[in-house]
């Protein structure tokens, strides 16, 4: 079995501007608003984003690439994490957000049209 890549890192915050002026300051992570969504430029390597919520404590969520979000997330369950976000379809593809047993939350990710 090939392990499923991190593709992409996504911060919660409740202070957007804020933390997007210290990861810009800190690490050079350059902020990008595409429509409704806040890009941050992580490099080469991985895609990032910053997403304003009414967090009571800001989190990084990373996404997981898989084939079959829908597979994923009952495999997910199978192995006693509880769905934040059922599996949904936006404009570029698939996701869904787990809660493993011991806290960690992950997002899946399925790009439109599979892996390019």
């Amino acid at each position: 079995m090939n392990a499923n890549p991190l593709v992409h890192l996504e911060l919660h915050t409740d202070d957007l501007a804020r933390a997007c002026a210290f990861y810009d300051a800190l690490c050079g992570w350059r902020a990008d608003r595409v429509a409704t969504y806040t890009a941050l430029d992580l490099g080469d390597a991985i895609g990032g984003g910053a997403v304003e919520c009414g967090t009571a404590r800001p989190m990084w969520l990373p996404y997981v690439e898989v084939p079959d979000v829908g597979a994923a997330t009952a495999r997910a369950e199978e192995l006693g994490a509880s769905v934040l976000l059922p599996p949904r379809t936006g404009p570029t593809g698939r996701r869904a957000v787990v809660n493993s047993p011991a806290g960690g939350e992950l997002a899946f990710w399925q790009p439109r049209g599979g892996r390019g």
